[in-house]
């Protein structure tokens, strides 16, 4: 329920222009006119800010929140009075604002979103980019401007000592591709000194060659950057020996994902073992790194030889698609790794075989921190699950299981549920399709392990299931944990604290 102060501040953005109104109000008028998706009289408090930090997720409230209300005209607003307030304290040098730090980072993408005008990520990064040239284009105009008005030796350098504005820094979350490759660069380039300066947090770049990606991350700020994310780069080893030497600029960085990066090392050669020499050493240089995805890179018993370099315990891992071998989950169950892991993802393996038992001892060691687990499409059974399932229970902290994809029934799916209600923190299960929903019967599994959307489903079994599932939770008083055979649409489940 809103309260009495949230909705008199709806009352008063609901007109324009707004009364004079004390300092400390604009917080709650701000989060108003947000959420009620009113662009002009966002411009108008950005204006008009009392405070030197502006930080959207800190005033308008959860992901959860923002991911249903549009905010793309909003955001654009927003960074467009700052824009106006920079060139003004240029070209008005007593004119001073108070704001110094403008905070979007963890704004929701709008493509995960349901608000239909939602700003996402890589629009956002256009936006900001474009304001950042045109601030910095201006800022040179304005001086040759001056230069030209004093003619003579002491004009030029009278207008080039003339006092410059503090500026405003604008921290955010950068998506980057080819598409927006050349604006983004620019914008990092010159505008690292300029009035509107990028300071980006987290770095996600896709289908850009290993040069494109060293250019961006050479223009980053080094003390800020926390997380990057490489996807569909095919990179390869070669191409990961390029980039990741350029990370051990960045001191504070904790995540690093390389997804889709095409590197397969199943078959070993000499060039393989130094690639996989020099990704290890790479990887040892970053001191603060807790979460690594390899997900889709085919490392089969070179698990080891990658993180044998590490300096610190992991707490996320993902390695879904992997191909590894019993080998690598054993060394992953004896590292140091296991008992620091919050988050695991092994989704893609075929655990009908020789890996299982080195995937539940593997289980035994994280279950004590284990808050996460993915285990999708991995070729499990009724029989096979029953095997897991003494092991999940002692996962007493887990939070999300992801089973999608596998073939498991609807009794075995309940037995599961009702063996996992002792678990206090679980929120999320994402379980398969049941195999007696189908009709007429379970299809025969794919030669390789893929998502499958023309399975023929009973939906009437499926809701039946569904409706069931619901019951149970509700009769045993955890209406709180949500069941679901829909894999998407519940927003990223990160449990890696940045």
């Amino acid at each position: 329920m809103d309260s009495l102060l949230f909705l008199c501040a709806r009352r008063v953005v609901a007109q324009r222009p707004l009364p004079a109104l004390p300092a400390d109000l604009h917080p709650v008028l701000f989060q108003a006119a947000f959420l009620d998706g009113r662009p002009l009289v966002l411009r108008d408090l950005v204006a008009a800010w009392p405070f030197p930090v502006l930080n959207f997720q800190r005033l308008v409230g959860r992901r959860e929140l923002l991911r249903d209300h549009p905010c793309k005209l909003c955001v654009q607003a927003v960074i467009l009075a700052v824009v106006a307030q920079l060139r003004r304290q240029l070209e008005e040098p007593g004119h001073d604002a108070s704001l110094r730090v403008l905070d979007i980072t963890g704004l929701p993408d709008s493509a995960s979103g349901r608000a239909p005008d939602g700003m996402s990520v890589w629009s956002g990064t256009v936006a900001l980019a474009k304001a950042c040239v045109e601030v910095s284009k201006h800022q040179r105009e304005f001086q040759r401007r001056g230069s030209k008005r004093h003619k003579g030796r002491s004009g030029a350098a009278t207008a080039a000592a003339a006092p410059q504005p503090p500026g405003v820094d604008v921290h955010a979350d950068l998506f980057v591709n080819g598409t927006s490759y050349g604006i983004l660069r620019d914008a990092l380039q010159t505008g690292a000194a300029g009035p509107l300066r990028l300071k980006c947090r987290e770095f996600q770049a896709e289908e850009l060659s290993a040069s494109g990606i060293v250019a961006l991350l050479e223009s980053l700020d080094p003390s800020f950057l926390r997380r990057v994310d490489l996807r569909f780069n095919n990179l390869g080893l070669t191409g990961l020996s390029v980039i990741l030497p350029h990370l051990s600029r960045f001191p504070e960085l904790r995540s690093l994902k390389l997804q889709y990066s095409n590197v397969d090392v199943r078959r070993p050669t000499p060039e393989s073992a130094i690639g996989i020499r020099c990704l290890a050493g790479q990887l040892g240089m970053l001191p603060s790194l807790r979460e690594l995805n390899l997900g889709s890179s085919r490392l089969s018993g070179n698990l080891r030889q990658i993180l044998c370099d590490l300096q610190a315990p992991l707490e996320s891992l993902e390695l879904a698609f992997c191909s590894l071998v019993p080998a690598d989950l054993a060394f992953l169950s004896q590292s140091f790794h296991a008992p620091a892991l919050k988050r695991l993802d092994m989704s893609g393996h075929d655990f009908s075989q020789g890996l299982l038992e080195p995937l539940r001892l593997l289980l035994e060691e994280t279950s004590a921190s284990l808050l996460h687990l993915d285990l999708m499409e991995c070729r499990m059974a009724d029989s096979h699950l029953d095997a897991l399932l003494p092991t999940l229970r002692r996962c007493s902290r887990l939070r999300f299981l992801g089973l999608y994809g596998n073939s498991l029934s609807t009794a075995a799916l309940k037995d599961l549920l009702q063996k996992t209600l002792e678990l206090p923190d679980l929120r999320l299960v994402v379980y398969p399709f049941p195999v007696d929903c189908y009709k007429p019967e379970p299809p025969p599994p794919p030669p390789e392990s893929a998502w499958n959307f023309e399975e023929p489903v009973d939906e009437e079994l499926l809701a039946a299931a569904d409706a069931e599932f619901c019951q149970m939770l509700a009769n045993s008083g955890r209406a709180d944990v949500v069941w679901t055979s829909n894999p998407y649409g519940h927003g990223a489940l990160d449990f890696f604290s940045l």
